[in-house]
């Protein structure tokens, strides 16, 4: 094979020519194809048999640089291996083949020339210099095989027990404060660190947790994670590398490392297996260091689909209706973590289309959405919801997102959007759907204006789902029955469900999460009601006149289904008050 110089930014055909793979004329063939069908030229030319699959994939390496590897015929030293832990090499199908400690180069062996991202992400996970070469896939399989076989996989446990016992991290132990700038690079730099987090963050987006948290206390370190909005403990680290593992974080965020007294945010990007995942930094001092969380955004695992959020069938015909009026505020309530971003994204996915023009105002800009644009509110910066709405009404939407309400400038505005012709989507935070008017009331909105501008108030929480894995009936005692208010004879000839534990949902007996809605459309009575300032039970018991469905009432609906228990839809849902 010529030198990879000698190809570099060639064409395609031009260097199958000059590896010995083709003629001129086998390219010109090809290419009379491609000027009738299209596609890729590689792909035109395996089919018509002139080359092979690792042919194409070799010369698009040769392509962008990257020099031809025989793992087959290498022996990399067990040090080499190390530098990546198999978790991290089987997900990003990297084989370590050199490592220049002087220069922090690590030259990686990758099957796909595509595969830039796995230089990306071990760059900013383990902050290497990365040059990759080109495998062949077989040959990559056999060596991931053979250096990582997968019963020998490092746990976090084992990890652990090494960074206990590591002497370069041991001499930072109670050096608290006294510790300098260059103490925290080396910190950060510390390949045990680094490998510890790679795993805790691969093992998180594994297991499909929404945050990650690492806390430390008086005489410990705690990492936790969150799956299906239930806190999890993992082995808990050693005290002493609380330090290093919160630099590493501000290292991988781009955040400032020597700034250990006030809170600092920022943002990381990854593709793990193939998906993008952005997580969320939040960096909060404490007493004991700094505690940091990071919010795991799965773009992959998020749902923007209204038919796949928990809707029921009749309810997601009135969101439907809804969100296609031509303007009006629809207000989407519930406390934090109820899954109200979602329904709100899920909402606006089905209406962006090439012919509406979508804004949001969010703080923070949760999940970065192709045809949506999307503005980051920065207080601090004099950006507030209510300077970015007045801008908005000067950018020519159709349809606007407001984060949060959050005062009464804010909800003027957004009323003033919906009188001008806008569709407003926003949120509040209020236990159920009727209190959302009085909320509004309360910040200082003239009633008139409310009932002519809303159309409808969703309200929502979050249950966990039954595992459908390990789902049994059982038989619920009459204490459990009296936390839903029910009676035996209530529920008789009813079956109920739960789940008794299994490997695929962590032995909880819960696997995912559904949503629960309760949805308050405004007519003409209800408005006449709102005018007359009535109380919240008055509009709830009227809505439920006019066929309002509680959330209490959807849990029962849920756990009549067997798709979840007596206990979530308790703790999530209260009883109303008639």
């Amino acid at each position: 094979m010529p030198p990879i110089s000698q190809l570099r930014g060639r064409t395609l055909g031009r260097i199958l020519i000059k590896m010995g793979k083709l003629t001129r004329t086998q390219v010109g063939e090809a290419l009379e194809i491609q000027k009738s069908r299209h596609g890729p030229i590689g792909q035109i030319l395996t089919e018509l048999g002139y080359v092979t699959e690792a042919d194409v994939q070799l010369a698009l390496a040769a392509q962008v640089g990257m020099e031809p590897v025989e793992l087959s015929k290498i022996d990399v030293p067990a040090e080499v291996i190390a530098m990546i832990p198999a978790q991290a090499a089987y997900t990003y199908r990297v084989i370590p083949l050199d490592y220049e400690p002087s220069t922090k180069l690590l030259t990686i062996a990758v099957d796909s020339p595509s595969n830039f991202r796995a230089t990306d992400d071990l760059k900013t996970l383990m902050g290497f210099q990365v040059r990759a070469c080109i495998a062949t896939r077989e040959e990559l399989d056999v060596a991931l095989s053979r250096y990582y076989p997968e019963d020998a996989a490092e746990s976090i446990g084992d990890l652990i027990e090494k960074i206990s016992s590591d002497e370069d991290l041991a001499k930072f132990q109670g050096r608290g404060e006294s510790l300098d700038l260059e103490d925290l690079k080396e910190m950060a730099d510390s390949n045990p660190v680094k490998k510890l987090l790679n795993l805790v963050l691969l093992q998180a987006i594994r297991d499909k947790a929404s945050d990650i948290h690492f806390e430390p206390f008086e005489n410990e370190f705690k990492m936790r994670y969150r799956i299906d909005g239930v806190l999890y403990a993992m082995v808990p680290p050693p005290k002493h590398i609380a330090m290093a593992v919160a630099s590493r974080i501000k290292v991988m965020a781009n955040l400032d490392i020597a700034e250990r007294r006030l809170p600092q945010d920022g943002r990381i990007e990854l593709q793990v297996g193939g998906n993008p995942v952005d997580l969320r930094v939040s960096v909060l001092p404490t007493m004991f260091g700094e505690s940091v969380v990071m919010r795991v955004l799965d773009r992959s695992n998020v749902m923007l689909d209204l038919r796949r959020i928990g809707l029921r069938d009749d309810d997601l015909r009135v969101v439907e209706q809804l969100i296609h009026k031509p303007n009006g505020i629809i207000i989407n309530t519930g406390p934090t973590g109820s899954g109200k971003t979602t329904t709100l994204y899920a909402a606006l996915h089905e209406l962006n289309k090439i012919d509406t023009k979508i804004l949001t105002a969010e703080d923070p800009v949760e999940y970065d959405i192709d045809g949506l644009c999307q503005c980051q509110i920065n207080p601090e910066a004099g950006l507030t919801f209510a300077r970015c709405l007045r801008s908005f009404l000067r950018q020519d939407p159709d349809v606007i997102l407001v984060g949060e309400i959050r005062d009464l400038e804010t909800a003027q505005i957004a009323v003033q959007a919906s009188l001008t012709g806008h569709l407003v989507f926003t949120t509040l935070h209020t236990n159920d759907a009727p209190s959302a008017i009085a909320r509004l009331v309360d910040l200082g909105v003239e009633p008139f204006l409310l009932t002519a501008t809303l159309e409808g108030i969703i309200a929502q929480r979050l249950v966990r789902r039954i595992c459908d894995n390990c789902k049994d009936e059982f038989h619920p005692t009459e204490e459990m029955l009296m936390e839903l208010d029910l009676k035996p004879e209530d529920v008789a000839g009813q079956t109920f469900m739960y789940g008794r534990g299994c490997d695929y949902c962590n032995n909880t007996g819960y696997k995912r999460r559904m949503g629960l809605f309760e949805i308050m459309l405004l007519d003409d009575a209800m408005r006449q009601l709102i005018m007359d300032r009535a109380s919240t039970n008055v509009l709830r018991a009227a809505a439920r006149k006019k066929g309002m469905r509680t959330l209490r009432e959807s849990g029962l609906l849920a756990i009549a289904e067997g798709l979840t228990t007596i206990e979530e839809v308790a703790k999530e849902t209260m009883m109303e008050s008639d």
